[in-house]
């Protein structure tokens, strides 16, 4: 992962900015950063980007309004920078697709590997790394498509899903009719563990749900295990 990979990064703090420019720029991203949500409409429309870092407290419009307006035209990959403690802005971000969140203070160390993992999520598949006994995997007449990382439904419409979702979707496939706890979902879908507040999975579980089942406060598909987790409660098959 180097040069190829073009990070924009929107803080209002030109200081964090510039330390964290300095800083991928010497791990071989091109960096470009800015300090609004005009800013972000600037660098975007002069440069497409591979992944968004957004902080969520910014003058004018603030980087919830901005990550609406992300996921309402594009599937670009975003990392939100939250205040030390703010679970309602992860959580409120998370269910408007975020795909991952960094808290305030945060180390550059932590920071790269998050954009690594992040941007391995959201890379299409190589020819070397296509599931190679399953392209597809079909559960309760939706059908995951591996190799394009395409979800349709029973009536053949695609589902847009963030590379979080799908991962999560994922794991549950390669898990079928077996409990899950948070944890063990958190580190097969995203490869690491939860904290002792982390609710990622919930919300995660809970854009699911909307997307499979019929009613989602009834599900039927993803079903909660009290005191355990979650399980896919459906055959999965083989395409």
């Amino acid at each position: 992962m180097t040069g190829q990979y073009n990070i924009v990064m929107i803080d209002d703090d030109p200081e964090i900015c510039a330390l964290v420019a300095d800083f991928l720029g010497g791990q071989g991203f091109r960096v470009a950063t800015a300090g609004d949500g005009d800013g972000l409409r600037r660098l975007l429309a002069e440069d497409p980007a591979d992944l968004v870092i957004l902080d969520l407290m910014l003058p004018g419009e603030d980087g919830l309004t901005l990550l609406r307006h992300l996921r309402a035209t594009s599937r670009l990959p975003v990392i939100m920078l939250t205040a030390m403690g703010s679970e309602t802005d992860r959580v409120v971000g998370l269910e408007m697709g975020a795909d991952d969140y960094l808290a305030k203070p945060f180390g550059t160390r932590e920071l790269l590997a998050r954009i690594r993992a992040v941007l391995r999520r959201a890379a299409p598949p190589t020819e070397a790394t296509v599931e190679p006994v399953a392209e597809s995997l079909d559960f309760a007449g939706w059908r995951l498509d591996i190799a394009h990382r395409r979800l349709t439904a029973p009536d053949g419409v695609l589902a847009e899903m963030t590379s979080g979702e799908y991962d999560l979707l994922l794991a549950f496939l390669r898990h079928p009719r077996q409990v899950l706890s948070r944890d063990q979902l958190l580190d097969l879908a995203r490869g690491r563990m939860a904290g002792p507040f982390d609710r990622t999975i919930d919300v995660q579980v809970g854009r699911l749900r909307r997307k499979l089942e019929s009613d989602p406060k009834a599900p039927e598909i993803i079903k909660t295990v009290r005191g355990g987790g979650y399980v896919l409660a459906t055959d999965v098959r083989k395409g």
